[in-house]
Formats: structure tokens, sequence, C-alpha cells
């Protein structure tokens, strides 16, 4: 995620804030493992210990940094897992520009369940770590990589459980699990420096197996005591999804954590799928403007480990949106 600014972006408006900023709150009550929909018309279980095995993994590879050895063995492992619940896996692969003149390679993961079904949803989520622990407040640390484990990983973790479980469960709906990289090399001050995997997926958007419904992208979606709110680039192009999603959250008994009440907006991969694409899509972060900072105190810092990765918050986001998934009406 990026640095709290003020800035102006083409179709949306000015004072959107620039990605995420630390915060000291750490204490946790996310261990509950709240309403079960495995006996509710065949919805299956969510398991937030499967989620966190996988988001543990990643982060065995090392900091999955563009043009290491770890973010090659981790994007080959990420497609293989997904190889195994669906033979409909593509590799996006380019190489893109950053800020600062690299040539970076970009790998985006594109899982499609349910390609006969033009019925479909997409859910997004980045994959990359950011190279530099620019936040962390030891100065001599800002230069050296971090695991980024909820920074990335978390939402990697909820996505690779959900294909599990459409293995072997059919829903009503088709399914997209896209899995975005170079989001997170960028430069405040530069909008477009992010998220640079998202662009080119959106720009390249493969519409043969249907145009998504909408779209929802997990970003942060691990830590403890997640205060997940209505961001306001989410409420502006994608409103009934936001309460869809929230609602269901409540009904699940996840409400402690999905807040229906607006925050300020940030810059994140959803702005360039809906600007590009036009799927209305949320993002589902852990961000309240009326926080200290607005995120969390590990962001970008070297605390994002395994230590601020929840196996009950994992278990909310990804029930919430299993159940989103099975009970799915066209909009």
């Amino acid at each position: 995620m990026k640095k709290n600014i003020h800035f102006t972006v083409a179709l949306l408006f000015t004072g959107i804030v620039f990605f995420s900023c630390n915060n000291s709150n750490n204490s946790s009550n996310t261990s509950q493992e709240k309403t079960s929909s495995a006996s509710n018309n065949n919805i299956p279980d969510f398991k937030g210990d499967s989620a966190y095995s996988y988001v543990e993994k990643q982060v065995a590879f090392g900091p999955r940094i563009p043009n290491t050895d770890a973010h090659e063995k981790c994007a080959e492992w990420m497609a293989s897992k997904l190889k195994s619940f669906t033979p409909n896996v593509e590799v996006q692969e380019t190489v893109v520009t950053g800020y600062d003149g690299s040539k970076l390679k970009c790998k985006n993961i594109i899982a499609t369940f349910f390609p006969e079904n033009k019925n479909r949803i997409a859910i997004f989520s980045h994959w990359d770590t950011r190279p530099w622990a620019d936040e962390d407040t030891a100065k001599n640390f800002h230069s050296k990589a971090f695991d980024g484990a909820n920074d990335g990983p978390s939402g990697v973790g909820v996505i690779l459980e959900i294909a599990r479980l459409l293995k072997d469960t059919k829903p009503g709906i088709g399914v997209t699990l896209v899995l975005l990289d170079v989001e997170d090399y960028g430069v405040s001050g530069d909008e477009n420096s992010y998220c640079l995997g998202t662009q080119y997926w959106a720009n390249h958007f493969d519409k043969s197996s249907g145009i998504p419904q909408y779209g929802i992208l997990l970003d942060m979606v691990g830590a403890p005591n997640s205060r997940f709110m209505f961001e306001s680039v989410s409420v502006r192009y994608a409103r009934p999804v936001l309460e869809k999603v929230w609602k269901e959250a409540s009904i699940l008994g996840y409400k402690n954590y999905f807040i229906p009440s607006e925050t300020g907006g940030i810059t994140d991969d959803h702005v360039f799928i809906n600007n590009i694409t036009q799927i209305p899509t949320i993002d589902i972060i852990d961000y309240d403007a009326m926080r200290t900072g607005g995120f969390g105190y590990y962001w970008h810092t070297h605390f994002d480990d395994m230590k601020v990765v929840d196996r009950g918050v994992l278990k909310a986001v990804g029930q919430t949106l299993v159940d989103v998934i099975f009970k799915e009406n066209k909009l």
C-alpha cells in the first residue's frame, strides 16, 4: 500500500488518501470462528487454518519482490496450487516499468471456475511485496526487505482457500480469481506508479469468459482488530456490492470487523479496475480514516510478519465471501 497524500485521479475526485499508514492498536479479539455456513444450503465451510497455511507458505519463500528468486518461486507455487483446483489457469506474463525506470517481471495469475457460466464475479488480491520498509520507525531498516505477511499474502490465502472449496462444490455462478503482481513498487506522489500489474491486466482484460457483474478486492485482510469500512472509492462505484457483502458479514456475526460506515478513499487496485474495465469493484481493506494513521502499525515495516495474521479474521473474510458467492443472485 501507499503513503497518505491527496491528489486528483482521472474519473475520480480529489482528496483520496493514498494507501496505508501506521497504527498502534494491536490488541486481539479475533480468535473466534463465528457462524458456520456448512449446514446452510450446502454452503461450504471456509477453514481459517487452511487460509493461514497458504499465507505461511508464501511468506516462507521470502519477500516476493519482482525480479527475485522468491518472487519467481512463489509465482510457480501459486499457479501450481490453483491448477490443482481448476484446469483453467492463465499466467499472464509481461515486463512493466517502475517509477525509477526499472524493468520488472510481472506475473498476474488468473483462475477461472465454471467458464461456461457467463454470470460471474471476480475476486482480486495482489501477491507481491514492497521492496522497502520505508514506514519503519527505525530508519536504518527503511532500505531492507520485510516479510509482508498481511500486505498481500492474507488476501491470497483467502482466495486459495476459496479456490479449494470451489473445486468440490459448485455455486450457481462463475468465479474468476485474479492474483495481481507489482502492486507495491511505487513512490509517494505518483498514484500511477502503483498497481502496475493491475493496470496491465485491466488493459488486456479477456472478456471471453464473461464480464463479471462485480469485483471484490482483498488487501490486508488478516490483522487482529481489522476494521473493514465503506471505503469512498468503493462507495462511488459499487455501493450495492458493499451493502451486499457487509450485510452477509453481519448475518454471519462478523459485524465487529465489517463496519458499514464511510471512511476516506484510497488508491488501490480497485481504482484501476473500476476506471479501465468498468467492472464495479469494492475494496475490503483494513482502513479507517478516523484511526491514527488510518492503517495498521505494521504497514511497510518489519512488523508485517506472521504475528499479525489472525486465523479468525481470515475466517471472517473468507466465510463472508463464500456465503456471498453461494447465495448470489444477479444485482
